[in-house]
């Protein structure tokens, strides 16, 4: 009998998701086309569809002709697009992101608005119920896919909300044991000195939508979303850049997301670049935050003599010509691309996908991060890796909360199991529980 999350299970999970692909890439197949194409058993492909179907993943579509004589037409199965629908929201600083996608992976719409960085966390859960309201039609059904993804800010513990901390449970980010954090900011800012126990995007959103809420850091759901839908698809070894308000990213190791101990992968914003540098909000000098952060880059500007108040008009000034600007993305650029390449000497992505607000300031950054990248990354891997822009763009961070509460993705093989620890009873994409007997 497997685990949940156990060898059989997964194999199971990689089954489904491998009949389901077809239906998705093919339409409609019959049994035996899908057996041909599939390469399984056909006792475990009778299974896995009986599941499907009795789970509502799949269902009968409309009898095809067959040629005179031979009998009657072969009943084929598509995929349900009504079984559900997966949500996912991103909870980032200044703004919140939503999208929304059915069984067939069809993106059935997203949605964004900023608002003030310091908006209490119940306007912030009203709003996003506001934004799915939008795309759903005020109807929204999860139906088999019975959770929602979120991404926050900050450090984040397990995806179902345990709290960020070390093995013998001082909490990390506690100013009273962790220096390195800020006592003035509040968590949603750091995401540190959370109390312990659940996000209050959690609690909040589960007492609005009656699931469970599987929750991770946004920046390394955006990294998810790329190497699914976006710039890196089907890549196996990925480093992707968020240019924002903060700096981070995520790493995707050979074909998984990596979270590391304690959900603490991917803080490349916290990376010395300077000894000597400026004071850093997670209390460090000289971080690549504090000279490729929104923030940071639009000081230097301003301090350079030039007038900007937000990254598309420096992007305008950039495209015109302005020294000041050109020097400015150069100077953060020549930062980041150090930065990276250090990090592909250490990690060897084949890709890295640079985005965030600041990566639409286009070739005046791009160029100088490929420059210094180039200059410092190994010999051998200097034509290998491939620097490419975000594609997805605000809401790559929706998207990837909610390939987290699909689950099935390989990118996620092992990752926490979601659902299977929170306090409903878990399913699968398919709808039904997970396997308890050989696949």
């Amino acid at each position: 009998m497997s685990q949940p999350g156990g060898p059989l299970s997964q194999l199971r999970r990689g089954h489904e998701e491998l009949v389901l692909g077809l239906l998705r890439k093919h339409g409609p197949l019959s049994r035996g086309e899908l057996g041909r194409r599939c390469g399984l058993s056909r006792t475990t492909l009778y299974d896995i569809l009986a599941e499907l179907v009795a789970g509502g993943a799949v269902v009968t579509a409309s009898e095809r002709e067959t040629p005179r004589g031979r009998g009657r037409p072969a009943e084929t199965l598509t995929l349900n697009p009504d079984a559900g629908q997966a949500i996912g929201i991103d909870f980032a600083r200044r703004g919140l992101h939503v999208a929304a996608i059915n069984l067939a992976h069809e993106i059935v719409g997203s949605a964004s608005e900023p608002h003030d960085a310091d908006l209490p966390w119940e306007q912030r859960v009203e709003l996003a119920g506001r934004l799915v309201g939008s795309l759903t039609g005020g109807t929204l059904s999860l139906g088999a896919l019975s959770a929602i993804g979120v991404g926050v800010v900050g450090p984040v513990g397990d995806p179902v909300g345990d709290p960020v901390g070390d093995p013998v449970g001082d909490p990390v980010g506690d100013p009273a044991v962790d220096p390195a954090v800020d006592p003035d900011r509040g968590p949603e800012e750091d995401g540190a000195g959370e109390p312990a126990g659940p996000h209050p995007a959690q609690v909040l959103l589960r007492e609005r939508f009656g699931v469970p809420v599987l929750l991770d850091n946004n920046t390394r759901l955006a990294a998810l979303g790329e190497a699914i839908w976006g710039a890196a698809a089907g890549v196996q070894d990925v480093l992707y850049l968020r240019l924002s308000h903060g700096v981070g990213g995520g790493l995707v190791v050979g074909g998984s997301l990596h979270r590391g101990a304690y959900g603490l992968s991917g803080e490349f914003g916290h990376i010395t670049v300077d000894q000597d540098g400026a004071r850093c909000d997670c209390g460090g000098t000289g971080c690549l935050e504090t000279i490729a952060s929104i923030r940071a880059v639009l000081d230097a500007y301003r301090a350079a003599g030039g007038r900007a108040g937000d990254v598309p008009e420096l992007a305008k000034a950039a495209r015109a010509g302005d020294a000041a600007a050109l020097a400015v993305l150069d100077g953060a650029g020549a930062g980041i691309g150090g930065v990276l390449a250090a990090l592909c000497n250490a990690i060897g992505p084949s890709v890295i996908v640079v985005g965030g607000e600041l990566a639409e300031t286009g070739s005046s950054l791009m160029d100088p991060i490929e420059r210094e990248l180039r200059a410092h990354v190994m010999p051998i891997s200097r034509h290998r890796v491939s620097l490419r822009r975000a594609t997805l763009g605000e809401v790559a961070g929706a998207l990837g909360g909610i390939a987290l509460v699909l689950h099935e993705s390989p990118l996620l093989s092992r990752y926490p199991a979601g659902p299977e620890l929170a306090e409903d009873p878990p399913t699968t994409q398919s709808g039904r529980r997970p396997a308890k007997e050989n696949p």
